[in-house]
């Protein structure tokens, strides 16, 4: 298995995003099992022709989302991604429920927020 990232320079999307979406869509579906080993920040980068920082960006936001672990010298790796990426949603869903009720919010018009949200971040 070997990590496979294109970087369109007139993409809408920021070249970090592109790393980030890319490298977590193969996490996602396989491609890039768990325990595999990702390329050092310098090494992806140069061989995008991106910034060191550009990648180590999209890295930490991996992180951030439970995709990749970082193991200090040892490297970047893939972790368990769906238990990671199920927790943090029920996580992050519970959170919103509490504070919509908190404002007051009954539960037709906290759904149709949590729907509008989701249309935007799924149908841009």
């Amino acid at each position: 298995m070997s990590l496979r990232i294109t970087v369109a320079a007139d993409a809408a999307t920021a070249p970090f995003e592109q790393v980030r979406e890319q490298i977590a869509d193969q996490a996602r579906t396989g491609r890039l099992p768990v325990g595999h080993k990702l390329p050092t920040v310098r090494g992806l980068a140069e061989e995008l022709g991106l910034a060191a920082n550009t990648v180590a960006k999209a890295y930490r936001a991996l992180e951030a989302d439970g995709v990749v672990e970082t193991r200090g010298r040892n490297g970047t790796f893939v972790a368990a991604a769906g238990d990671a990426a199920e927790r943090q949603a029920a996580a992050a869903a519970a959170e919103f429920a509490q504070r919509a009720h908190r404002l007051g919010l009954d539960r037709a018009a906290a759904l149709a927020a949590v729907q509008e949200a989701l249309r935007a971040a799924y149908d841009s």
